[in-house]
């Protein structure tokens, strides 16, 4: 497992509020962060986040997402996922295997999961989407939400490269 952190940025740019994720990390990319952190605007590129996971160069995971939770507009939630859960293990037999076109997040995990790449830890910041229709324009309160959730993933993100480089510290001594 590596030491690197991801923040991957996800959405659709065309259906408002969605591109929450996007726009997030957006201005990241132009901007100086925190040693062994990669960020990428994955947009809708589910693929290429699959293939990037499954190089096994991160150790952990930083997804930032629209994420309906029956909250209002503009509401930000930090949810960690358990890779180790059955749910993101258990083939489904009724599929018969990943749609390259469709990876949403819930499906890149499952097809990393399912191949036994390991990343000790998965973090979602999400936000309450208002609306998802086609714009390209965030909805007032999900605007708001952009900077507080930018600084709470590059926290987040801080965090566990320092969480990563301990261990292999821990593990290089043993």
């Amino acid at each position: 497992m590596s030491g690197r952190v991801l923040i991957a940025g996800i959405g659709n740019i065309f259906l408002g509020d969605d591109a929450f994720g996007v726009e997030v990390v957006r201005p990241l990319l132009d901007q100086p962060i925190p040693d062994r952190v990669d960020v990428v605007d994955y947009g809708i590129r589910g693929v290429h986040l699959a293939y990037d996971l499954l190089e096994g160069r991160y150790g952990a995971l930083v997804l930032v997402d629209a994420l309906p939770m029956d909250e209002p507009p503009g509401t930000l939630s930090v949810l960690e996922v358990d890779l180790d859960d059955p749910q993101w293990t258990t083939r489904d037999e009724d599929h018969s295997g990943p749609d390259g076109h469709g990876l949403d997040p819930g499906a890149v995990l499952r097809l990393v999961a399912q191949l036994g790449v390991r990343i000790s830890r998965v973090v979602v910041v999400g936000c309450q989407p208002g609306a998802l229709a086609e714009d390209m324009a965030l909805t007032e309160p999900v605007q708001a939400a952009v900077e507080p959730a930018r600084a709470l993933a590059l926290r987040i993100a801080r965090e566990e490269a320092d969480r990563l480089i301990g261990e292999e510290r821990v593990r290089t001594r043993a």
